[in-house]
């Protein structure tokens, strides 16, 4: 039975169809989003720059190839029951793909949507080995994932230390759920190349209280601390660092603990903090000129309209300019706008994205470049380093794009992936 909240959004949806009407079919990419809870504070942001791009694109040009974007809304409070609630009750309304922005909503709806045929993009999170096509099918991760991540950290601190590790203590401070461990085993392998000693402390969510992780931390005076955070935890962790007085810039978070809203609360204690991205800082991008047009001026903001160029803002608007340019690639391969989600699932496995049509797009050195195949859905997982800087209240990148360790990552996917297909009961594809 269909919870309340469910037939609710199921129903606004199937209004929203319905004043289409027949001359003019609608794509529709629905949103599981968070604004509330402990985790709104990156929430927010992501899902103002996923809305007001698609808004951008409805208002300039008329939508994609003709046919215009409908951004459905879910309230899922980063719970993933109630990502899975809505999930079911928007999926009935032909979606063309799905962003939930939690690792632990996608583990739940990779059968799900591999059976439902719908594609499920989770761009710097979720399942790292769904980057192996071979076995799912459904889900793209590209430009970059979590073990991508951790191995960019790694070899930014080597190239600090003179690529040579040997006896340094690295510790994980990670969200107690499937998202923090997912860069474990990773973190394990690297240790085992690189000499360093390696250690873990969980933090249970939604991680307000860290008093102990911190003594522990000081206890054990690791040289450097990887931070695996989201939501209220990042502000946390980052004043509590501070109050210990650890060197910040030995601290590196994930592209998840590196926005504004993480440093900001802890003022100069923040100053000198580290994280990696996947793609560009601020506002400084032809694009925001069309966005201040057509989306902010004209009060078509998803939110407050005070997101724009933030960390978070910036991923979800990136977000969504992947998904919009597979959509694209579907139109121009199926020979028609009004795409199935088969027909995108194919646009998302050939899309090439170049640093030209980054340009194109008013997005010039935002992203890297990447090529799907049927075999990679993950892209090439670059990263940079920012640092914060906490008297001009912004970030700075101080590196340029690091490749992640294929060396050992290529067959941890491999590894990870074919454990999946033999519980799932898949055979490969792409032969």
């Amino acid at each position: 039975m269909k919870t309340k909240t469910m037939t609710l959004i199921a129903g606004a949806l199937a209004g929203t169809l319905a004043l289409g009407g027949a001359a003019r079919a609608e794509l529709i990419v629905p949103d599981l989003s968070y604004r509330t809870g402990p985790f709104a504070a990156g929430g927010i942001p992501y899902s103002d720059g996923f809305h007001d791009y698609f808004t951008l694109l409805n208002e300039r040009d008329g939508g994609i190839g003709g046919q215009l974007v409908k951004v459905p809304e879910c309230e899922t409070a980063y719970n993933t029951e109630k990502g899975v609630e809505c999930y079911e009750a928007t999926k009935g309304n032909s979606p063309l793909a799905y962003n939930p922005l939690s690792t632990g909503i996608t583990y739940q709806l990779i059968p799900k949507v591999s059976q439902d045929g719908v594609v499920l993009y989770t761009p710097g999170y979720g399942r790292t080995s769904a980057a192996n096509g071979k076995t799912f099918e459904w889900i793209f991760n590209y430009p970059g994932n979590y073990w991508d991540g951790a191995s960019v950290m790694i070899k930014y601190l080597l190239s600090e230390n003179g690529d040579d590790l040997k006896g340094k203590k690295i510790t994980l401070l990670y969200h107690n759920s499937a998202y923090g461990k997912e860069p474990i085993r990773t973190l394990e392998e690297l240790s085992k190349k690189h000499g360093f000693e390696f250690s873990t402390i969980p933090v249970d969510s939604p991680g307000q209280e860290q008093k102990s992780q911190w003594l522990q931390i000081r206890r054990e005076k690791p040289d450097y601390v990887l931070f695996w955070g989201w939501g209220v935890m990042n502000q946390v962790a980052i004043q509590e660092a501070a109050n210990i007085r650890f060197p910040m810039e030995n601290m590196i978070g994930i592209w998840w603990a590196g926005s504004e809203n993480d440093v900001k609360p802890a003022g100069a204690g923040a100053d000198g903090y580290k994280a990696v991205t996947l793609h560009g800082l601020g506002m400084d991008y032809p694009i925001y000129a069309d966005l201040k047009t057509h989306v902010y001026d004209a009060g078509k903001a998803a939110g407050a309209g005070d997101q724009g160029g933030t960390a978070v803002y910036s991923r979800g608007m990136y977000a969504a300019l992947v998904i919009s340019e597979a959509i694209r690639k579907a139109q121009e391969l199926a020979g028609h706008a009004d795409v199935t989600a088969a027909e995108v699932r194919e646009g998302f496995e050939n899309l090439e994205i170049t640093e030209a049509r980054m340009t194109e797009l008013g997005l010039p050195g935002f992203g890297q470049p990447f090529k799907a195949t049927c075999e990679d859905h993950g892209g090439p997982g670059a990263a940079m380093v920012q640092q914060w800087d906490a008297s001009a209240q912004k970030w700075t990148l101080i590196t340029d794009f690091i490749a992640p360790d294929d060396e050992v990552l290529t067959p941890l996917i491999a590894e990870d992936s074919a454990a999946y297909a033999k519980e799932a009961g898949l055979t490969d594809r792409c032969n």
